[in-house]
């Protein structure tokens, strides 16, 4: 089973806030039958890491869950896996036999929301459950790098907005807010052909989304709508990918769909903000409204494909590589508007 699995301390970056990242020290956890024990060699920071009004709720605790490392011990009964497999491993995994995941709808599955590892990826070591090693844990292909494949799990988000929203070549997507998954759904849409805007208030995000594939770029500062027309031989978008919570944003988006489209809402407002709808033109116009959070193990193994083949480009996202004594430092990077798109922590960095 290997020698790591003693109770001899790791590292951990313990989230307080947005501000307060501590390194803290806590037991290697103990693995049982059917788990692995992983040793993380990269973990991104998510978005998601960054929503101080849902996480703080949960504080103190080790968040991370774009992780890629290497098996340092098998628990009794596993086979598939053996010590020194580089894999990645999803945090969520849908149950795949409930009404929800056999129509298709795996993120609202009730495991998916209840599964998880332990304690999160900015720690040295990760206890993967037996659910997540039978449905979660992928191999990562020789040619892929631990930090590219901390992209895997974010893509597979990507993936399944586009699945849901069924992205087509020669349409014409609007992504507002390009931050690191707009920029995802710039580089994706653009590979199936689509025809790319994208939006933000920064100069240098902007610029990256230029440089990842983006036909034209809009400052969110503009009148969009009318912007998307200027680009667009006179037409609204096909289909708009909601990047940001920021209502100014939605508010954007909800103008710029043409008839017949649809808008996406990827990334959610704080909890309890409601957002006005305009029902009657969205019936007139035939304008469909959708969501998606998380991602299947379907998507996982899309978005593996697509990093692998190059054909979404990540490594040239990644601006910043920081050891897990320097998690603080990634989490302010990332909420300070500096210039900063994906931040990579690498526990064991020395």
């Amino acid at each position: 089973m290997g020698a790591v699995e003693t109770v001899k301390p790791m590292r951990v970056a313990m989230y307080y806030n947005n501000q307060d990242v501590r390194i803290e020290e806590m037991p290697v956890p103990m693995i049982g039958p059917g788990e692995l024990l992983v040793r993380i060699h990269a973990s991104g920071i998510c978005g998601s890491d960054l929503m101080e009004w849902y996480r703080i709720k949960k504080a103190p605790l080790v968040l991370g869950h774009e992780i890629a490392g290497e098996i340092a011990a098998v628990g009794p009964g596993v086979e598939r896996f053996h010590i020194g497999d580089r894999v990645f491993v999803s945090h969520h995994v849908p149950c795949m036999t409930c009404r929800y995941c056999r129509r298709g709808h795996h993120s609202v599955c009730d495991t998916l929301r209840q599964t998880h590892f332990d304690p999160g990826g900015f720690s040295e070591y990760i206890r993967v459950p037996r659910i997540n090693v039978e449905l979660g844990t992928f191999l990562l292909p020789a040619a892929l790098s631990f930090e590219e494949g901390t992209f895997i799990e974010p893509l597979g988000c990507v993936v399944r907005g586009h699945r849901f929203a069924r992205v087509e070549k020669d349409q014409t997507v609007l992504v507002i807010g390009s931050g690191i998954s707009g920029l995802l759904h710039v580089q994706l849409a653009r590979a199936k052909g689509a025809h790319v805007l994208a939006t933000d208030i920064s100069p240098y995000h902007l610029s990256a989304a230029k440089e990842l594939g983006a036909h034209a770029t809009i400052h969110a500062g503009d009148h969009v709508p009318d912007r998307v027309k200027e680009l667009n031989d006179g037409r609204l978008a096909d289909l708009v990918i909601v990047c940001t919570g920021a209502t100014t944003g939605v508010s954007q988006a909800l103008q710029s769909v043409e008839r017949g489209g649809a808008l996406l809402f990827f990334a959610p407002t704080a909890g309890g903000v409601s957002v006005p709808l305009p029902l009657f033109d969205y019936w007139r116009n035939e304008i469909s409204v959708l969501t998606t959070y998380a991602a299947s193990p379907e998507d996982i193994t899309e978005s593996i494909e697509w990093i692998h083949s190059r054909r979404v480009k990540v490594r040239e996202m990644i601006t910043h590589r920081l050891g897990l004594n320097e998690t603080g430092q990634g989490f302010r990077l990332m909420t300070g508007g500096h210039e900063s798109i994906k931040v990579i922590v690498e526990p064991h960095r020395v």
